[in-house]
């Protein structure tokens, strides 16, 4: 890894409201993926192309958890708009060259000089989902509070074969965020049975059901004057 990577930084910006922080996090998180699948589809149809898909994704694969996992700083100089193109290219040759395929360092570049390296993970994991869709494989991700067995997988998987266009495959994330239950997500369809989000649907009744029943003592009050 290069010694001399580039300082990343810049003003701080001005306080923004948690609801405000939250939409906007959404609507850039549904843009980012839907950009990630452009690149993701153009990388396997270049691979496709070349007859080495299983290589270059492989070569993804090792990119996130040889370099990127190993190395955060790096990563973040890769996303950062505040570097150049230029030296994001110089970097990825210093870094990647003697390893990494012609194909796949050049795709990395022109993701680069779209300014668009910020999106590395989500591109990578729109390649290997839509590579299992061309295989006839569905990816399922699975979250629950607590790790689940091999056999209780396999039960959701069955369960939920009939809805899919294509063999499950089960990718299982512990959350311990979800506090019980769990949450299947199927490309961008989510289906939440986890007891926070029962809790936290339970509490929006509760309000809902106060400030009506607010509504309705002020209402009896005004037509009583």
């Amino acid at each position: 890894m290069p010694d001399d990577l580039p300082q990343v930084g810049g003003p701080a910006g001005g306080a923004v409201s948690p609801e405000t922080d939250v939409v906007r996090e959404a609507f850039t998180e549904v843009g980012a993926e839907r950009i990630a699948a452009v690149y993701a589809e153009a990388l396997l149809d270049a691979a496709d192309g070349a007859g080495r898909t299983a290589e270059v994704l492989d070569e993804f694969d090792s990119l996130l958890a040889d370099v990127l996992d190993r190395f955060p700083r790096f990563e973040t100089v890769l996303a950062s708009a505040l570097v150049s193109h230029e030296e994001k290219a110089g970097l990825l040759d210093r870094t990647l060259g003697a390893q990494a395929s012609p194909l796949f360092l050049n795709f990395l570049k022109v993701v680069s000089r779209h300014g668009r390296l910020d999106l590395v993970r989500p591109i990578h994991r729109a390649a290997r989902e839509l590579h299992e869709r061309r295989q006839g494989r569905v990816r399922v991700v699975v979250s629950t509070a607590a790790p689940i067995e091999d056999d209780l997988a396999t039960r959701i998987a069955e369960r939920i074969r009939p809805w899919l266009e294509g063999e499950p495959v089960v990718e299982r994330v512990v959350d311990p965020s979800l506090v019980g239950g769990l949450v299947v997500r199927v490309a961008d369809t989510v289906y939440d049975a986890s007891v926070a989000t029962q809790l936290k649907n339970l509490r929006q009744q509760m309000i809902d059901r106060s400030a009506h029943e607010i509504q309705s003592r002020r209402d009896r009050f005004r037509y009583s004057e």
